[in-house]
């Protein structure tokens, strides 16, 4: 397969090569390829593409139906001319397994065909997402607007790793539209939010950012790692880029690190090209190439390939990138029976005395009710929190005996798990972060997995005879 010059990848030892001849290919390579299946003109649904969008012919080396686990670091070139016209980019084709692979390439384009985006970049896992979505367009100097409750760990990397960088950043109620709006400054080159705060399931009213966003030049970048495409396209709703850790429901069973960043190739980089230098002025690593010249609407997630992926190597490995598309074909299937037993679990808590508080959407006199039954009309939701009674004692005597349910650090698995934020995932946070993003010593997060629904209300209902 002639990947590298079809995904309009750029040389990684800065070879001079005519990037504005190949650059033009990069951004239609993925509406190209979902048209492919589309033979009879007719738009596929979402579970039909999660099954074929890039792979929609046989493996053309061995006619395998399944995509191939080409696990190779390196490939070979035919002789001294065919090496040099592939590092010159005149010749398509693999260089380096750092910048591309075969079934690397499926499962990118398949997740960015399902977010509705123009390319897609698979990387070593969400953090490396996260930290490459940011670091695109953010330096030194810059500034980042972002919701309050996002992930711990991107808390983390907005507040203080980047802060230490030079990048500055103010966090914000993502309800307090206002607040949002005060908040950006002259420097301010990304909003950042994610479809469902975390880990409280509170629901991103993603449209106003995006006006927000868009009224003063800037991106919306939304982590839809908890909303999946098949629950809600972020692009959708105006929406610049897309970000995603693969390894909770596109994976699904907690097996495979991955990352995914979709660009929405929407946003115009060179309306404002002193803002925005990376991507709209030359690039002195590339002789000067300028990305949303060359690689057009896919000029975000090209220079991230091509420039920060190549100096800093968070690759996926094919094998990661394998497992993770086994876990995309079914996504959709798995996703309505996470849903369907998580409502049914908030159902139950609501009515159990020794809850004080069930932090989920669909509970009616939840602030965000309204937002949720408009964006879920079939529900979401299925990683979210509730208070018990009581403190940390409480939590921890539930915890302790809650049978089924996996005491770990992750969500979105097909097994049901619980944790205990405020002294795990969100440990690293000072008492005045945690109370900003609404976790007590009280609170437990429940990620409800596909098991029978009675077992699992049955279960709950045993840990709660513990605490007294």
């Amino acid at each position: 397969m002639a990947e590298y010059h079809k995904r309009g990848m750029r040389n990684a030892f800065n070879v001079g090569f005519p990037m504005s001849e190949i650059g033009r290919n990069f951004a239609t390579r993925n509406l190209t390829q979902k048209k492919a299946i589309m033979s009879t003109g007719k738009k596929l649904h979402f579970e039909t593409l999660q099954l074929h969008v890039g792979q929609e012919k046989p493996d053309p080396a061995t006619d395998a139906r399944a995509v191939p686990i080409y696990q190779t670091t390196s490939y070979v070139f035919r002789n001294c001319q065919h090496a040099a016209d592939r590092f010159g980019l005149r010749d398509p084709g693999n260089i380096y397994g750092r910048l591309t692979n075969s079934t690397q390439a499926v499962f990118e384009d398949r997740v960015a065909a399902l977010e509705g985006g123009v390319a897609g970049l698979a990387v070593a896992s969400g953090a490396a997402a996260v930290t490459y979505a940011i670091q695109n367009i953010l330096g030194a100097g810059d500034h980042i607007v972002a919701a309050d409750n996002i992930y711990g760990g991107t808390y983390n990397l907005i507040t203080h790793t980047f802060a230490n960088l030079g990048i500055t950043n103010t966090i914000v109620d993502p309800r307090n539209f206002e607040q949002i709006e005060a908040a950006i400054k002259p420097n301010t080159k990304a909003l950042y939010a994610e479809t469902f705060g975390n880990p409280n399931s509170d629901v991103t009213d993603i449209d106003k950012w995006a006006e927000i966003a868009h009224r003063h030049n800037i991106p919306l970048i939304i982590d839809n790692t908890f909303g999946t495409p098949y629950l809600i396209r972020p692009i959708e709703h105006g929406a610049d880029i897309v970000v995603h850790s693969a390894t909770k429901f596109i994976g699904g069973h907690g097996s495979s690190l991955g990352g995914v960043i979709v660009d929405g190739g929407k946003f115009d980089w060179k309306a404002n090209a002193d803002k925005f230098p990376t991507l709209a002025k030359p690039d002195p690593s590339y002789h000067g190439a300028v990305f949303a010249d060359v690689a057009g609407p896919a000029a975000f997630v090209t220079r991230i390939r091509a420039v920060i992926l190549r100096d800093t190597g968070a690759t996926i490995s094919p094998f990661n990138a394998w497992i993770l598309l086994q876990g995309l074909e079914t996504l959709s299937l798995r996703v309505e029976r996470h849903v369907q037993n998580a409502l049914k679990v908030v159902e139950y808590l609501e009515n159990n005395p020794k809850v004080a508080k069930v932090n989920h959407p669909a509970v009616p006199t939840h602030p965000d009710h309204e937002l949720y039954k408009k964006l879920f009309p079939n529900g979401a939701g299925s990683i979210f929190t509730f208070d018990i009674k009581g403190g940390e004692k409480e939590a921890w005597e539930f915890i302790d005996h809650l049978r089924i349910f996996s005491l770990l650090a992750n969500v979105a698995d097909v097994k049901s798990l619980v944790v205990h934020p405020a002294t795990t995932t969100h440990s690293q946070l000072s008492p005045e972060e945690l109370e900003q993003q609404h976790i007590y010593p009280s609170t437990i997060r429940l990620s409800i997995g596909i098991e029978n629904i009675d077992d699992l209300i049955d279960a709950l209902d045993e840990a709660f005879s513990y605490v007294k």
